[in-house]
């Protein structure tokens, strides 16, 4: 049986009844098969049902259906197809303004291999829906989306057409409550990695034995106590020095920063700094970034015994030693007095058997050295018995006399060389000699022709040379009269001198001044005199 109901925009519609609504049902009821949504407030109904009674449009009523009277066909409103009706529901949740959702995320895949995008369920106590969040805006992400992660995710609805499903499409999305305290945390840790606070090599090492322990912790709570009867229980031989603090709450870290410079000055063999379990914002005190530096700067080793196992502070990141509980921190520093005793016993044994592997070590080294150092030394004697031998048969040693009898034989070989050499040079020096008169005659024949063509060129010489240097002796003898005709010592022959002042010659009478020394050049020599008096006349010397 057909059932009526309300569209998106308050429109009445006819459909089939649910499987699931009981028969009889009312219709528009909760077992219809369009059920009211929320946005269908009744003012909505008021506006749907004046214009459901108001005039309607002509419409081609669609053929009835068997069994169906016309009375019921002429009631049936127009029907529209599934396409109008999802633009319908598009329209109206287009029409939701921005919305910003807190929930969790469920069932995340993503991003997509191929399209980058993620899709996910976000829910609460009581209801979930689809969520998508595009590729742009999750490489925009300050962090990753997870299962169980509560999240504030900024966006609008949207129906996907083909299958008519609701989606919220997050633009952005920021961590909510815990999440957000967790993602803070994360980026801290992050940072003073990135300087170096939790590098291993930077830690230092923790006793074995530590005999003066400084517990920073609250005195007041259970885990003082704990850490006390375990250091008593393993160690009494522990001192134990408590450094009160609050470890949660305001004021908490600074608190903790004061205990553990107290505890540092008094010289402790390690410092505890633990504290009992929590959720995690009573541990966001030792998530402190001051407090955590102060750790990293603490003189004295830390170990940190803060909340239980799954539990992880920065303090515990950048400290020496990190351990599950506070009752595990005390057991690291304090062994118990039985496993000592087991661990002296263990190192005894290791030391006897360590010796007598070394004794027996040194005992075959030095047997293999004395059966080297024998067959090197009889080896030494036997190269030294040889030599020694073979010294002993050389022939200087048996025969001293041997070496100057082979020393004057040879001397006598020499002699007898050289004297036959020596009569053999002068054989051959006289029989030279006795050629050499021969030989100088034969040679003689040749002078007499020689000595005639020489005195022919000498002839020859001398008539050419004199041709040669008659013209040019003419003339030098002509440049040599002429010379001697235009020298100035043959004007000063014929009575002419020279007169030199200070400055040079001078030739005007003009120049010189009473009391002034002259020199005068003759032909002969030059004399020197003072002038008395100058006469200067315009007459011309008498000529000579």
């Amino acid at each position: 049986m057909p059932v009526d109901g309300w569209d998106l925009t308050g429109r009445r519609t006819y459909g089939q009844r649910s499987d699931s609504a009981p028969q009889g049902a009312p219709a528009g009821s909760a077992g219809s098969g369009q059920q009211r949504l929320p946005w269908e407030t009744p003012e909505a109904v008021e506006r749907a049902t004046a214009r459901r009674r108001a005039p309607k449009r002509t419409a081609v009523a669609p053929a009835e259906p068997a069994g169906v009277d016309s009375a019921t066909a002429q009631a049936a409103p127009e029907a529209i197809t599934v396409s109008q009706a999802l633009e319908r529901a598009s329209s109206a949740l287009s029409s939701i303004p921005t919305l910003t959702v807190l929930g969790e995320v469920s069932g995340f895949r993503g991003p997509n291999a191929r399209s980058g995008h993620c899709y996910f369920q976000i829910k609460d106590e009581s209801a979930a829906v689809d969520c998508i969040v595009w590729r742009g805006s999750y490489q925009k992400r300050s962090f990753d989306l997870r299962d169980g992660l509560q999240a504030l995710f900024t966006g609008q609805f949207n129906l996907y057409k083909p299958t008519g499903r609701m989606s919220f499409v997050a633009r952005s999305f920021t961590l909510a409550g815990e999440g957000l305290l967790r993602q803070q945390v994360a980026e801290l840790a992050e940072k003073l990695r990135r300087e170096g606070l939790m590098d291993e090599a930077r830690k230092r090492h923790i006793p074995v034995f530590c005999t003066r322990v400084a517990v920073v912790t609250s005195l007041s709570g259970a885990v003082i106590d704990d850490v006390k009867r375990t250091l008593a229980r393993r160690n009494p031989l522990v001192e134990i020095i408590c450094v009160g603090a609050k470890v949660q709450g305001e004021g908490a870290p600074e608190e903790l920063i004061q205990a553990l410079d107290r505890a540092a000055r008094l010289r402790p063999d390690c410092i505890l700094l633990v504290r009992g379990g929590g959720s995690f914002e009573d541990l966001m005190t030792f998530n402190d970034e001051n407090l955590a530096r102060a750790v990293a700067a603490c003189p004295v080793p830390v170990v940190t015994g803060i909340g239980h196992e799954p539990d992880t502070s920065i303090c515990d990141m950048v400290s020496d030693r990190r351990a599950s509980t506070p009752t595990a921190a005390a057991e690291s520093v304090a062994p118990a007095m039985q496993e000592l005793v087991d661990v002296l016993e263990q190192r005894e044994q290791r030391l006897t058997r360590s010796l007598a592997t070394l004794s027996e070590r040194v005992n075959a080294a030095i047997d293999v050295q004395r059966e080297r150092l024998g067959r090197a030394m009889g080896s030494n004697l036997e190269r030294k018995r040889i030599e020694l031998r073979a010294a002993a048969e050389r022939p200087c040693l048996m025969d001293p006399t041997s070496i100057v009898d082979h020393r004057r034989m040879e001397l006598v070989q020499t002699e007898e060389r050289l004297s036959l050499a020596g009569t053999r040079a002068v054989a051959r020096f006289r029989a030279s000699c006795d050629q050499l008169p021969a030989r100088l005659l034969a040679s003689r024949s040749g002078f007499a022709g020689k000595r005639h063509d020489l005195a022919l060129a000498a002839a020859r010489l001398r008539n050419e040379g004199e041709q040669l240097l008659a013209a040019p002796g003419a003339d030098l003898a002509r440049a040599a009269a002429s010379l001697d005709a235009l020298s100035p010592l043959k004007v000063l022959g014929r009575g002419y001198a020279i007169a030199y002042g200070e400055d040079g010659v001078r030739t005007k009478a003009s120049s010189f001044a009473p009391g002034e020394r002259m020199t005068v050049r003759l032909s002969d020599g030059t004399v020197t005199a003072q002038v008395e008096s100058v006469d200067v006349s315009l007459e011309s010397p008498p000529a000579t």
